[in-house]
């Protein structure tokens, strides 16, 4: 019996589970001769890109109707250390139970996380990173009308005009808008993005950002450019060039890291932490270590590198899995080929941008756009559940198409 560890319960690190049970069974027999053991230190795969939207609860997938049907042995347990010589993870349990799990392959897949600030006030400062932190922001705003009427009760702060930047900003004003009008008070509602950098979506590039200034403008969602926060409390917000702005409520979006179990193998890392792997996603120079998802740096078209997003980590989970069975059972690996980078980014009641190729090509605008988000975010971004074959048969097909 040679087993296969996963650490990570998220996109990748489930279709690692899942590719590895497929690879096994294709290579002959029902795959006994693999036991595939997944750790998390939740019982959810949490459906991260939707943590910006509305009721941000209910997105999540429990781990054991896409896992359970498929034999995948489960650990809820926080890994607290990787000894790659000895080929052991150390973990806690849920209760509170020390863990030696050993292994002859291991998947690193615990994802990135948000950077938090350090200025004076952080702490009343919310994110949409984890499943806990976006509920607490859910909570607060509905909660709004329950505080005595101020100027920036319904104000929201983003900061960090990126990507999910972007996205909670377009979706704040109509979250807080439909708050404040059962107090007769949507007029006060009041949307601020802030961000050091001179435009916004600077990582973006120049091809969607007219549409993006124009749904910031449609929007009537205010930009301070050029600069930061430099504090913060429960009530107003001061900008690194001494503005204050009333405001209830403050969302940061700004900056990402790999998960610091990254720092646990022996392998080069890039300014983000992430391990740098080979085409077949194996840890340069740690032979029994693979990476996938936010953890893992891989080449891909045009020279480029992967991105820490969900359009990457869903297929690099599932040629991760393939790969650690094929280096088990003597089988073929792949290398990491994903599909043509492409983008869609949520713009809230003015729409959605979708762009294709690295320089992000405007492809489609508008509501069709949306109907294209939404579908990515409501339906093709979540693994089957309770159907061992529809899963194991979608963890064979590598394109996200």
């Amino acid at each position: 019996m040679k087993d296969v560890l996963i650490i990570g319960g998220g996109f990748a690190g489930v279709w690692s589970a899942a590719g590895a049970v497929r690879a096994a069974r294709e290579a002959g027999g029902p795959g006994e001769e693999l036991r595939v053991t997944l750790v998390s230190g939740g019982d959810d795969l949490v459906i991260r890109p939707r943590l910006y939207e509305d009721a941000p609860d209910g997105m999540r997938v429990a781990l054991d109707r896409v896992l359970g049907p498929i034999g995948v042995r489960r650990v809820t347990a926080t890994v607290t250390g990787i000894d790659t010589e000895a080929r052991t993870v150390r973990a806690v349990g849920r209760d509170g139970e020390e863990l030696d799990l050993t292994y002859d392959k291991l998947v690193l897949a615990t994802g990135s996380r948000l950077v938090r600030p350090g200025f004076p006030g952080a702490q009343h400062v919310f994110d949409v990173d984890t499943l806990p932190a976006a509920a607490a922001l859910d909570n607060h705003l509905r909660r709004l009308p329950e505080q005595a009427s101020s100027p920036g009760r319904y104000t929201a702060v983003v900061v960090g005009a990126g990507f999910t930047g972007v996205e909670v900003a377009t979706a704040l004003g109509e979250r807080l808008s439909s708050i404040a009008a059962g107090q007769d008070a949507a007029e006060d509602v009041r949307v601020v993005l802030v961000d050091r950098a001179d435009v916004v979506g600077p990582e973006l590039g120049p091809g969607p950002r007219p549409n993006i200034d124009g749904a910031i403008d449609e929007l009537k969602i205010e930009r301070r450019l050029g600069r930061t926060v430099a504090s913060a409390t429960g009530r107003d917000v001061t900008l690194s060039d001494g503005e204050v702005i009333p405001a209830a409520t403050v969302v940061w979006t700004a900056g990402m890291a790999a998960s610091p179990l990254t720092a646990q193998i022996p392998g080069e890392r890039d300014r983000l932490g992430r391990l740098g792997v080979d085409p077949h996603l194996r840890v340069i120079g740690v032979p029994d270590v693979y990476a996938a998802g936010d953890t893992a740096l891989v080449p891909v078209e045009d020279g480029r590198t992967s991105t820490q997003s969900c359009q990457h980590a869903l297929p690099m989970g599932k040629f991760a899995g393939h790969n650690v069975a094929a280096d088990l059972l003597g089988g073929d690996p792949l290398p990491f080929t994903p599909d043509p980078y492409v983008t869609c980014l949520d713009l809230g009641p003015a729409g959605a941008v979708y762009t294709q190729g690295w320089d992000r090509e405007v492809a489609l605008t508008g509501q069709e756009a949306k109907t294209l988000k939404q579908n990515i975010n409501s339906l093709w971004i979540y693994p089957p559940t309770d159907d061992a074959e529809q899963l194991l048969a979608q963890a064979g097909r590598f394109s996200n198409g």
